[in-house]
């Protein structure tokens, strides 16, 4: 069951309809019987793989207060092996076992893999990440294990946010399962609102923008130009963009119906001003998250507080010799690298994420050396030289190699090759439109909005013409074609 089909919107209303029916106990079994009824949509047999992980963390949790630093490090040392292990098998093994292959025969080895017919559980990564953050809270002191089994498991199965996010923490939604909501029309009226705007930047634009992007990556890497690369990697950056953002705003859209609140997941991320900036806007759950267990903890900071609902007035820690930078650089390109493979099992990937690691480290090494210069001229060049080296990042993320990675990028350093264009025509107008129309939302929210906030019937009018027009075409392009790009991840 995907998001953007009719089954699962008469899903969502009957679901939201019982919910409100019910006391707070029957809506705890009504999440969790829906939840694996939504994700059993797509295979029942993993339901219990799912169920292994959750209920590993469950009770290895519940044996840490009180017990002694070594026993509650072992049993986080449990949760992690399980957790990880199940992911290492289920996403990771071909890749492993095929270059080990590889590389055994350049040693004149001869090896063969076994044999095995594996398939990639829809949503793993991602509520595998939700239950070891459940145990390292738990494990950090900064949560008490839920002993209640039921609401655990609807925190980790809760089917708006399954499959592809946004990653919660317990210390955002255990509270919300417990205290029973209240009907408020204005968080259904927001809900809907965000399921529609949710739908019209999948249905309208990503799934519009995929034939241009299938077709541009399609063709010989040799033969493009510079100006295609850099087209290349904007037309996928709106695609995946409008893509996984939509997923979120209908995952916060459909919690929000049931009276339950998910932090946002993205914010403007191509109005960045810096790469750091930029991935403090895009995919803000899984950023904070390797940022908190995994970046922190290598670059040896005691994390006191990881709750993202804190997230301004996180408490570290340093040890002595966190000031080694060559200690922090490494850090970071382990945590770049380990993010790369998270996303897939291949070395376009791990390319990916090492080329973010050289970008942030870059801007970390010339952020001294830059022009203080005023508003608006600082916050714009800024923002004009993030953009399109943020884009570029694209290109081994949907590359169908690394070889063709390498050819594309190398198209840039040839002058020649900015000479000719080899992309459909209207690619280059069709990404130029996006870029226009991302600007204009962004001067419309920021500054129009404000201005008719004091005019009631005039924003009123806005809206309703804006959301009659969205509907309408979300209606007309509603189809379930192309599933989330995520869900692969």
């Amino acid at each position: 069951m995907i998001f953007n089909s009719v089954t699962f919107l008469l899903f969502l209303a009957l679901v939201v309809s019982v919910w409100w029916a019910l006391p707070q106990r029957g809506r705890l079994w009504l999440i969790l019987v829906a939840s694996l009824t939504f994700y059993g949509f797509w295979r029942w047999e993993f339901l219990g793989l799912m169920m292994v992980s959750a209920t590993t963390d469950y009770a290895l949790s519940l044996g840490m207060p009180g017990a002694s630093p070594g026993r509650r490090r072992l049993l986080l040392v449990a949760s992690v092996v399980v957790n990880l292990g199940l992911l290492f098998f289920f996403k990771y093994f071909y890749f492993f076992t095929g270059n080990a292959q590889a590389v055994l025969g350049l040693f004149g080895v001869a090896w063969s893999p076994p044999a095995l017919e594996i398939v990639l559980p829809l949503g793993i990564s991602f509520y595998t990440f939700q239950t070891i953050s459940y145990t390292v809270d738990v494990y950090r002191g900064n949560i008490v294990p839920e002993r209640d089994f039921l609401r655990y498991a609807c925190f980790v199965t809760y089917f708006p946010q399954l499959v592809a996010g946004p990653i919660l923490r317990a210390g955002e939604i255990l509270h919300q399962l417990e205290t029973p909501r209240h009907w408020d029309p204005m968080d259904l009226a927001a809900g809907l609102r965000r399921i529609l705007y949710g739908l019209f930047l999948k249905v309208v634009l990503a799934d519009n923008l995929a034939p241009l992007v299938d077709a541009g990556f399609a063709e010989p890497a040799g033969l493009l130009g510079a100006w295609d690369v850099l087209t290349l990697g904007f037309v996928f950056g709106f695609q995946i963009y409008f893509d996984f953002s939509a997923y979120s705003h209908i995952a916060i859209g459909a919690a929000l119906l049931m009276g339950i609140r998910f932090a946002e997941n993205f914010h403007f991320p191509y109005l960045a001003t810096s790469p750091r900036v930029f991935w403090q806007r895009w995919h803000i759950s899984l950023s904070s998250w390797i940022r908190d267990y995994l970046y922190l903890p290598l670059a040896g900071v005691t994390v006191r507080n990881s709750s993202r609902e804190s997230r301004g007035g996180l408490s570290l820690i340093a040890p002595s010799g966190t000031d080694n930078r060559l200690h922090l650089h490494l850090a970071l390109l382990l945590t770049w690298t380990i993010m790369g493979l998270w996303h897939g099992a291949n070395w376009t990937f791990v390319l990916w994420g090492v080329y973010h690691a050289l970008v942030v480290l870059a801007y970390r090494l010339l952020t001294p050396y830059l022009p203080d210069w005023p508003a608006p001229w600082g916050p714009a060049a800024g923002w004009l030289v993030t953009l399109p080296v943020m884009m570029l990042g694209w290109i081994p993320f949907r590359a169908q190699s690394v070889g063709d990675t390498i050819t594309l990028y190398g198209r840039l350093f040839d002058p020649a090759a900015y000479l000719f264009l080899g992309l459909r025509e209207n690619t280059y107008l069709v990404t130029a439109l996006m870029l226009l129309a991302m600007v204009t939302t962004w001067l419309v929210r920021s500054r129009l909005r404000p201005w008719l906030d004091g005019r009631i019937r005039l924003r009123f009018a806005a809206e309703t013409t804006l959301f009659a027009v969205a509907g309408i075409l979300v209606f007309v392009f509603l189809r379930p074609i192309n599933q989330f790009i995520y869900f692969q991840f």
